[in-house]
């Protein structure tokens, strides 16, 4: 497939030229005190979401600077029409901060609520419910307008992965990989951890000696870590899930895993949170915990998320949509309130991988035109940091 025979799809555009497949109002609380105060005003008013996390207080360097990355690219997603930051005060993220560099990276509109200087808990909330009900207002009037499949970052991921993982789900999402690269779009691969003893495949499609050398420094920085701990993490990985799913060792689950990655060039290897600075396939530096990776991919600025998963999982995302993949007919079955769409059918002889992929590419249009996920309806709203250093 070809950029002639582009795919369109319509979404919102945004005062920094992205565009997004959803227009939410995101209530960003900064530190921990604040979530559950967000959470009241996201239940006050129609079209805001939040999450609840421990974040944002007692950290320093390195560790500080992710979060604050993370946060950030939560607020310039161009998934979100405009912001509530809400602060507690007196913590080590300060949300005056955060609130001024997502109104200076993306030019939507930001609101600055702080618990201490609004006089605590009931004040905060009828100030933060009020700005966030005439944003949601305004997001209302904004039209969705007929966009390219080339402006969209599609993020991917496995979690809970079986047998059926690299035969089925993972090598469809490969097939689709390929097709959002090839009209022109973005491809975010993740789950260092589960990369582990494939990443001489992955070495050798780098666009240049810089990123196949990078792909080996993030593999050996995350063993080293594992290490660090006195533990090999090719003994407590695969999971006990992922044994009793089948399983047998790390190698076969990142083999199984890298086939998200389909065949193009490895354009470039970012950190966690950052947003991509090419197009094509890219990998994210993330651990294989699930909230985390799919944080960190949403803070680079994924619209829409591709999850495959054997077992079965909930996840979602306060603000991208998250299209949940089976790998196996029996579990998407059973797991039916959670998953969108069966890959089973691979491994029963009836589809093929790539006429699987090209439906996904379909499901990918028809979520970006406004389908709500499974995940989405039940309001799975998961979001967790990669932790670096410990609480200070």
């Amino acid at each position: 497939m070809d950029k002639q025979n582009s795919v369109k799809f319509w979404g919102y555009r945004r005062p920094d030229g992205r565009v997004g497949v959803r227009n939410h109002v995101l209530i960003l609380p900064t530190i921990v005190c604040a979530t559950q105060t967000a959470r009241q005003i996201t239940e006050l008013v129609q079209g805001t979401v939040s999450m609840i996390h421990q974040h944002g207080c007692a950290q320093v360097g390195a560790d500080y600077e992710q979060t604050f990355r993370t946060y950030v690219g939560h607020g310039t997603n161009p998934n979100v029409y405009g912001v509530v930051v809400l602060g507690l005060g007196c913590e080590t993220h300060q949300a005056r901060k955060i609130a001024d560099e997502i109104a200076a990276q993306s030019g939507k509109p930001v609101e600055l609520v702080s618990i201490q200087e609004n006089g605590g808990t009931l004040s905060a909330i009828a100030k933060g419910a009020k700005v966030a009900a005439q944003m949601v207002q305004d997001a209302s009037a904004l039209m969705r307008e007929e966009c390219d499949f080339s402006e969209l970052i599609v993020a991917t991921e496995c979690g809970g992965s079986d047998a059926c993982s690299g035969l089925s789900a993972n090598p469809a999402v490969g097939v689709v990989s390929d097709l959002i690269v090839d009209l022109g779009g973005t491809s975010i691969l993740a789950e260092t951890t589960e990369l582990i003893g494939a990443e001489h495949l992955l070495a050798k499609r780098a666009v240049d000696d810089k990123v196949a050398k990078r792909v080996y420094e993030v593999i050996d920085a995350m063993e080293k870590r594992a290490f660090s701990m006195g533990i090999d993490i090719r003994t407590g990985n695969p999971s006990p899930g992922n044994i009793r799913g089948g399983l047998s060792s790390l190698e076969e689950k990142s083999l199984g895993a890298a086939n998200k990655s389909g065949t193009r060039p490895l354009q470039e290897l970012i950190d966690y949170a950052q947003r991509p600075t090419k197009k094509g396939l890219v990998w994210m530096d993330t651990p294989g915990h699930d909230i985390e990776q799919l944080s960190g991919m949403v803070a680079g600025g994924a619209q829409v998320v591709l999850f495959t998963s054997g077992r079965g999982t909930p996840t979602g995302s306060p603000i991208a949509p998250v299209i949940k993949i089976a790998t196996n007919s029996r579990m998407f079955k059973n797991m039916g309130d959670n998953m969108d769409v069966n890959a089973g059918t691979i491994i029963e002889g009836t589809e093929t991988i790539d006429s699987v992929g090209r439906r996904l590419l379909e499901e990918i249009r028809q979520v970006s035109n406004g389908k709500l996920t499974k995940a989405e309806i039940l309001k799975q709203h998961d979001f967790g940091i990669w932790r670096i250093g410990p609480t200070f």
